[in-house]
């Protein structure tokens, strides 16, 4: 995959005034924002605040109420070929009688794609998450980090140009959501792609971002926009131990806890 063309070609999403409803209760009310190419965006806010709801509306997998999303002059009404999404529960989304390649190449069964060449595409998203060598072996034989690293491969397979990742790192360990935080900026960079992450984890919103979205209240709108300029190149520890990521970190963690 090539990085500069994936990202000429990568249309920004924008997102104009939506609001969510559930029935009579409001959960999201007026969101504005946009994702530019090649951006990474984390979204952020307490519990129960809406961050998933707004993530199923960017995927198309559920309408919002009022307002739009678009990515470039398309609305989303439906989950789009330019959309990819991760989910937290990776052990859930893969087929456990499927191989690792099986699993990749499952999205391409619906396009009109040779299967040689669909088995192609499939390997090298595969490598793209440095998994080259693991085709052949099934869900249950790879570890939590290497299995949302499938699922990670298998949403770049559809020729995704925008990422959307729900709490993609969530239930892991220490140290395999640090591998996996540098492997979305080591993909970012590689492909040009735009990522959006839903986080509650405010260090790894900072640590990724270009922008953190801040939401809170009952329904939720966007409290504030936090840029974060800590370099293209970022390390685990240097980066983490900079003043700079304290004060973002700060700023963010009291946006979050503070009442209506």
């Amino acid at each position: 995959m090539n990085a500069q063309s994936n990202l000429n070609a990568a249309p920004p999403m924008v997102v104009e005034d939506v609001s969510k409803s559930y029935g009579p209760v409001e959960v999201l009310r007026g969101l504005t924002l946009r994702v530019d190419p090649g951006e990474v965006l984390c979204i952020v806010g307490p519990s129960g605040v809406g961050k998933t709801t707004l993530l199923r509306c960017l995927s198309g997998l559920m309408p919002p109420t009022a307002g739009q999303i678009r990515v470039a002059d398309q609305v989303v009404t439906e989950p789009l070929q330019e959309i990819g999404l991760v989910f937290q529960d990776y052990r859930g989304s893969l087929m456990p009688w499927m191989t690792t390649l099986e699993n990749v190449l499952l999205p391409l069964r619906g396009k009109k794609m040779d299967i040689a060449q669909a088995r192609q595409r499939s390997r090298e998203c595969l490598a793209d998450v440095g998994l080259s060598g693991h085709e052949d072996k099934y869900p249950w034989e790879l570890s939590g980090g290497m299995q949302q690293r499938v699922a990670i491969a298998r949403a770049l397979a559809y020729d995704s140009h925008i990422l959307l990742m729900d709490e993609p790192f969530g239930s892991l360990d220490a140290q395999t959501r640090f591998d996996l935080e540098d492997l979305v900026l080591d993909l970012r960079r590689r492909l040009g792609i735009s990522i959006i992450v839903v986080t509650h984890d405010i260090d790894e919103a900072v640590y990724l971002a270009d922008r953190v979205v801040v939401l809170s209240g009952k329904p939720a709108t966007v409290i504030d926009t936090v840029p974060v300029d800590l370099g293209p190149v970022r390390d685990q520890v240097a980066s983490k131990s900079l003043a700079e990521f304290s004060r973002l970190r700060g700023r963010i963690l009291n946006e979050i806890r503070r009442k209506p």
